[in-house]
């Protein structure tokens, strides 16, 4: 079976590939990282450009980027058609205020979000493949992705297989995340990274870079289920990675912060990473995101002058 993907060659998923295939794409970028200086580089940036951003046009952003996510062990048919009444009734209170970007749930309740959803323009996203540990045959993987796709999910969240990567084994990772976007029927694939697992900025940049050559839509930072979460370093250098990647093939990829961004001050770190690093461009082409359960009615709050708690 082959599959064309971002890096503009055909996959064959039966291990025929040239051996150094990824070293190839590896070598098409900077991988001169140094764990400091990625640190020193986003403090600085960080330090220096957030203040401007804190304005209510940016908090309007931020709203029309999340994704309220709901992915409790607790979650049932019930509570998430409550959640999703939340945001119908949201949108119907507030028509002037951005529409969420999307409801995240697991896969199984793709059908009841899609089926009670009436928010204009809000995406149907699932986690799947195996969330959050990606620890199951690729099989499972793909059919649990084509059954949520069935179901109504317009977008899918994977995780990356951190434990083969890690062990060099690039060629599973790949195949993987190429056989999901093919069971994904031409809706958004979002690779998430588990950058916590990953822990060196060579490790994150190898892994986004594997993650977008095989067909990732968007590469997100993490499920939320480990520490540590979301950090602006590794957004730093996912959004490096994205801009290089522009530069080479004119292909722009989405960018989705996830895990523990619970203020609107974190919200703003990494909305500044993402606004100097890549350009407004990719925030109103929706191509900035971030996957908060909590952050929602804080922006709400914020940008109404008074308490508010719709979710």
């Amino acid at each position: 079976m082959s599959e064309h993907c971002h890096c503009g060659q055909d996959h064959d998923h039966h291990g025929n590939h040239p051996a150094n295939r990824y070293e190839e794409a590896f070598s098409k970028f900077n991988l001169q990282l140094n764990d400091k200086q990625v640190n020193a580089a986003t403090e600085r940036l960080v330090s220096e450009k957030k203040a401007q951003y804190d304005t209510p046009e940016v908090k309007h952003q931020l709203l029309g980027a999340v994704e309220l996510t709901t992915l409790k062990v607790t979650d049932s048919q019930e509570s998430v058609l409550r959640f999703v009444e939340k945001v119908n009734a949201f949108a119907d209170a507030h028509p002037d205020l951005p529409h969420l970007a999307t409801v995240c749930v697991y896969p199984n309740f793709a059908k009841i979000v899609a089926e009670s959803l009436e928010a204009d323009k809000v995406e149907v996203a699932c986690v799947s493949g195996g969330f959050p540990s990606s620890q199951t045959f690729l099989e499972v993987k793909t059919i649990e992705t084509a059954l949520a796709v069935n179901d109504g999910a317009t977008e899918i969240d994977m995780v990356l297989s951190v434990g083969a990567f890690l062990s060099g084994d690039y060629e599973t990772c790949a195949d993987e995340v190429s056989e999901i976007k093919a069971a994904c029927s031409g809706r958004p694939l979002k690779v998430i990274l588990e950058t916590g697992a990953l822990q060196t900025a060579l490790n994150i940049k190898k892994a986004a870079i594997l993650s977008i050559y095989a067909g990732a839509d968007f590469i997100k930072t993490s499920t939320g289920k480990i520490e540590p979460a979301a950090t602006p370093q590794a957004a730093y250098v996912m959004c490096q990675t994205i801009r290089e990647y522009e530069k080479l093939t004119g292909t722009k990829i989405g960018f989705k912060a996830a895990g523990g961004i619970s203020s609107i001050d974190d919200a703003l770190t990494y909305y500044t990473i993402v606004r100097e690093m890549l350009g407004e461009e990719y925030i109103k082409a929706g191509l900035f995101r971030i996957g908060t359960s909590r952050l929602a009615n804080l922006l709400v709050s914020d940008i109404l002058g008074e308490e508010n708690k719709p979710f």
